[in-house]
C-alpha cells in the first residue's frame, strides 16, 4: 500500500513506498498514562505522516496504506502468508473466458456510521477513484474494466461511472473488463478497491481527514506529524482475528527515535531497523526481534525526462552503467548488517514468479569494467558534462541516507564522475516532488510494498504506460509499448504459472532499459517491547496488527 510508491517505503511502501517514516512525533508523555492491557489493550506501532487524504484510492504510499488497510475491509482478504480469501464478497464468478465476473456480496456488512455496504458502494467508489477528474494516484489499477479510457477523458464529469460497472441489484455486481484477467479476483484485495459509503461524495476533502469505514478497525483520530489513532470495529463480520483494542500510529522524525523507544517500552512495535542497530537488534535482550526474507524491493527511479538517461541509445547505456557500477553486496554487508538480499529481477522472493535466472540479469550485478566500458560508449555519443553530479534523491527521515552515500560513493569510485545523495527532509514532501515531476535533474528513491502477491503488482503500477503522467506510480514516466503489451498477455494467461512466464519475459525487457535500478530485497525486520506478545510479520513486511497484544 503501495505503497514508496507503496512506495514505502512503497512504499513503498511502497510505498508502499516501510522503510519511508515522515513528521515528528514523541510518546513518552503518552507512555506514562494508565495502559489496559490483553484484549482492551491500546497497540503503539512506528509510524509516518500520510501524504494524502485518508482516501482508498489516493494514497499510493505506505504511510497511509498502512492504517488505511486496517480500517477498510475488500472484497477478499489477504491472510498473512498473502493468500486471498473471500471477506465481503460472497462469491467471484468469472465467465468461460474471464471477461467478466459477478460479483455477490454478504448481507449484514455496515460502514462505521451504521449505513449498509451494497453493490453500489463499490461501483461508485471504483469509478470515482478511476474518474481523471479526480485525479487519484491509483487511477491506473481501474484500468482493465470497461469504460476507463473515457473517464479518463479531460472534461469527464467527476461522478461517471465506468460503463463495465452494473449493479444487478444491493448484493450482485458485474465487472466487464477490456481483457481477460485470471488476476482480478486478487487485484480487488488492493486497497484503491474498497467501498466507499454515501457520505464521501457529499463532501470528499472532509472524509479524507475523518474516514467512515468498514473494517478491522474504526477511525478515531488523526492528529497530523503526531499520529492516526484507531479503535476495534465491534461490528466487523470479517475473518481477521483482532486480539487488541486499537492501533496508535505514532509518527516519528527517524527510526532512532522509534527503536529506542522500542527499548524503553514507551512504544509497542517498529517495522524498520535503524542503520545503527542492524548489527545487534537480533541479540538485543530489551527487545523481541524479528528478521526473516521480505517482499520490499528497494530501487531508485531514473526518469525518462532527465537528460542523458532518456530511452534512447545514450540513456539506456548509461542506466546499465549506473546499475553496474554499485556494488550492492558491500552496501549490503557494510550499511545493511546483511539484512537484505541482492536483487535478480524486479519482484521480491516471497512473490509467486520471482526470477533468478532472468535474461540480461547481468546488468544487476557489480562490474566495475563493463560499467566503465558502458559509460565510455554513451560518452561517445553526447559527452558526460565534467561538472555534472548524478543526484539520488531521497526522504531523510526513513534512514536511508548511509544507504545512499554509498551508492554513491560507488557510482563515483567506479565511473570516476561526481555522485551524491540530496536529502529531503520528509517522506511526505518527497512523495509530494516526486508525484509533481519536479526532480528533472536527479534520480528517486523508489521502494516497493507489494499490494497483492502478483508479480502484476510490481511491474503494472511501476511501469505500465497507464501508470505514467500522475495517473499511478510510474514516477519516472516510462513507456515502452512492447513491455505495456506482455503485461497484457500475462493478464489473459489461462493459469498463475503461465502468466508468471509472460511477467518474466516482461521483466527481461526492464533489464534492457532499466527504468529503475533495484537495489535489494529489503527483509522482514522489526522489533517489540518486551511486555508485547504476537509479534510476528507479514508478506508484506508489516507486523500482523490485530494479533498484537500485552
Amino acid at each position: 500500500m503501495k505503497k514508496s510508491p507503496k512506495l514505502t517505503a512503497i512504499a513503498a511502501t511502497t510505498c508502499a513506498l516501510t522503510l519511508a517514516l515522515a513528521g515528528c512525533g514523541g510518546s513518552s508523555s503518552q507512555s506514562n498514562a494508565p495502559q489496559a492491557s490483553g484484549a482492551d489493550s491500546i497497540i503503539s506501532v512506528y509510524g509516518c505522516e500520510p501524504a494524502k487524504p485518508l482516501i482508498p484510492s489516493s494514497t499510493g504510499e505506505s504511510c497511509g496504506g498502512n492504517p488505511l488497510d486496517m480500517m477498510f475491509s475488500k472484497l477478499v482478504r489477504f491472510d498473512k502468508s498473502g493468500k486471498a480469501h473471500n471477506e465481503i464478497a460472497k462469491t467471484i464468478q468469472p465467465n468461460e473466458d474471464m471477461t467478466q465476473y459477478k460479483i455477490t456480496i454478504k448481507n449484514g456488512w455496515k460502514f462505521s456510521d451504521g449505513t449498509p455496504v451494497t453493490a453500489q458502494s463499490f461501483t461508485k467508489a471504483w469509478s470515482w477513484g478511476a474518474n481523471a477528474s479526480n485525479a487519484q494516484l491509483d487511477a491506473s489499477f481501474f484500468d482493465n474494466i470497461q469504460g476507463y479510457d473515457d473517464v479518463q477523458k479531460a472534461g469527464t464529469p467527476s461522478d461517471a461511472q465506468l460503463a463495465g460497472l452494473k449493479v444487478i441489484d444491493d448484493h450482485t455486481f458485474t465487472v466487464d473488463l477490456k481483457s481477460a484477467s485470471s488476476t482480478f479476483p486478487i487485484l480487488i484485495g488492493y486497497t484503491a478497491f474498497a467501498p466507499l459509503p454515501e457520505v464521501f461524495y457529499k463532501d470528499t476533502k472532509a472524509y479524507g481527514e475523518k474516514p467512515v469505514t468498514v473494517g478491522p478497525y474504526n477511525f478515531k483520530s488523526w492528529e497530523h506529524n503526531k499520529g492516526i489513532k484507531l479503535v476495534k470495529n465491534k461490528d466487523y463480520k470479517g475473518s481477521a482475528v483482532v486480539k487488541n483494542g486499537g492501533l496508535e500510529f505514532r509518527i516519528y522524525s527517524d527510526t532512532e527515535a522509534g527503536y529506542a523507544d522500542v527499548q524503553a517500552g514507551n512504544l509497542d512495535v517498529i517495522d524498520s531497523i535503524p542503520t545503527s542497530a542492524q548489527k545487534t537488534f537480533q541479540s538485543d535482550s530489551n527487545i523481541k526481534a524479528y528478521n526473516e526474507p521480505g517482499s520490499v524491493a528497494q530501487s531508485f527511479t531514473i526518469p525518462t525526462f532527465m537528460d542523458h538517461f532518456k530511452m534512447d541509445e545514450e540513456g539506456r547505456l548509461r542506466r546499465q552503467a549506473i546499475s553496474m557500477s554499485i556494488d550492492r553486496k558491500q552496501v549490503i554487508d557494510k550499511v545493511l548488517g546483511g539484512l537484505a538480499m541482492q536483487p535478480t529481477d524486479f519482484t521480491s522472493p516471497t512473490i509467486p514468479g520471482y526470477s533468478k535466472n532472468l535474461k540480461g540479469g547481468d546488468t544487476l550485478k557489480y562490474n566495475p569494467k563493463k560499467a566503465k566500458e558502458l559509460w565510455a560508449q554513451a560518452d561517445a555519443i553526447s559527452q558526460w558534462p565534467a561538472d555534472q553530479t548524478f543526484k539520488l534523491a531521497y526522504n531523510s527521515d526513513g534512514g536511508a541516507k548511509d544507504t545512499y552515500d554509498a551508492i554513491a560513493n560507488s557510482i563515483k569510485n567506479t565511473l570516476g564522475i561526481k555522485a551524491e545523495g540530496t536529502p529531503v527532509p520528509t517522506f511526505s514532501e518527497f512523495r509530494n516532488n516526486a508525484s509533481q515531476r519536479k526532480y528533472r535533474d536527479s534520480a528517486i528513491r523508489s521502494s516497493w510494498q507489494p499490494d497483492y502477491p502478483s508479480p502484476e503488482n510490481y511491474l503494472k503500477p511501476l511501469y505500465a504506460s497507464s501508470a505514467a503522467d500522475g495517473n499511478g506510480s510510474n514516477d519516472g514516466d516510462y513507456k515502452n509499448p512492447e513491455f505495456d503489451s506482455m503485461l497484457l498477455q500475462a493478464s489473459q494467461a489461462k493459469s498463475v504459472d503461465e502468466a508468471n512466464k509472460v511477467y518474466q519475459s516482461a521483466e527481461e525487457i526492464l533489464l534492457v532499459d532499466l527504468p529503475a535500478v533495484p537495489l535489494f530485497y529489503a527483509n522482514a525486520k522489526g522489533a517489540a517491547a518486551k511486555n508485547v506478545d504476537g509479534f510476528t510479520m507479514n508478506w508484506k513486511n508489516l507486523p500482523v496488527y490485530e494479533e498484537l497484544t500485552k
